[in-house]
């Protein structure tokens, strides 16, 4: 493989945790470099007059200046992601042709989506060194009692919808979270989860047996809804 430029990336969020997993992320993979953390739009100039950055991941909703504003401001600006809990801004940010648009909390496998689009030779050498050897340990964070909390992918059994929250059952016990569950669908790999109700989206490892009607993951009966049972039953008869 020839010699692959590293990436140099900048963390501009206000917020300490989403901070944290998005320089986590970074430093699982080896064609990307953090080159620094800024908590506002102040400090993430600083940054940017005394180091080169390829990349930045930029929150929209900042106290000071906002994300949107702090780009319309920059007259050479790096390739930049944003990032935001809040869907209403992503208009504005696609007309300041930014690379993407990544909704907290930010999955892992959503991330490397998101480097794939900026850099084109990403896609392959995140997919060898990461995927393929880590499959196993992919991860994604949900916001639980005002803390991110870490779930491993091959851990979650079920997820079911309760109005604006969702419950989220794995081996090691159960997360609850304020979010759609259709924005959970998204953040999921669709090869392993397959939503089969509108208010559930099931591992597909993790089932047992299955009816037309009916799934069973460990001792739990989870309903297919009319609108997913055709797929449904095309999916499960495949594997």
């Amino acid at each position: 493989m020839p010699e692959t430029k590293t990436i140099r990336c900048l963390v501009v969020d206000d917020e300490p945790p989403a901070r944290e997993i998005l320089s986590r992320y970074i430093n699982e993979i080896p064609a990307l470099e953090l080159a620094g953390q800024s908590a506002n739009a102040i400090e993430a100039f600083t940054v940017l007059q005394h180091r080169t950055v390829d990349l930045m991941f930029l929150d929209i909703r900042m106290p000071q200046l906002n994300g949107n504003d702090f780009l319309k401001a920059m007259k050479n600006p790096p390739k930049v992601i944003f990032t935001t809990a809040y869907p209403e801004y992503a208009l504005e940010g696609y007309e300041l042709d930014v690379v993407d648009y990544l909704m907290k909390p930010v999955p892992f496998d959503r991330f490397l989506k998101s480097i794939n689009k900026a850099f084109s030779f990403a896609g392959s050498l995140v997919q060898h060194e990461i995927i393929n050897e880590k499959k196993n340990e992919a991860f994604v964070y949900f916001r639980a009692d005002r803390k991110m909390v870490k779930v491993i992918l091959r851990d979650i059994l079920y997820i079911e919808s309760m109005k604006d929250y969702i419950k989220i059952f794995t081996s090691q016990g159960m997360v609850i979270t304020k979010q759609s569950i259709s924005s959970v669908e998204e953040m999921l790999p669709e090869k392993e989860f397959a939503r089969v109700h509108r208010s559930y989206i099931v591992s597909l490892n993790k089932i047992k047996t299955f009816t037309a009607e009916l799934i069973e993951i460990g001792n739990t009966g989870i309903p297919i809804g009319k609108l997913y049972r055709g797929e449904m039953m095309k999916t499960l008869q495949s594997k």
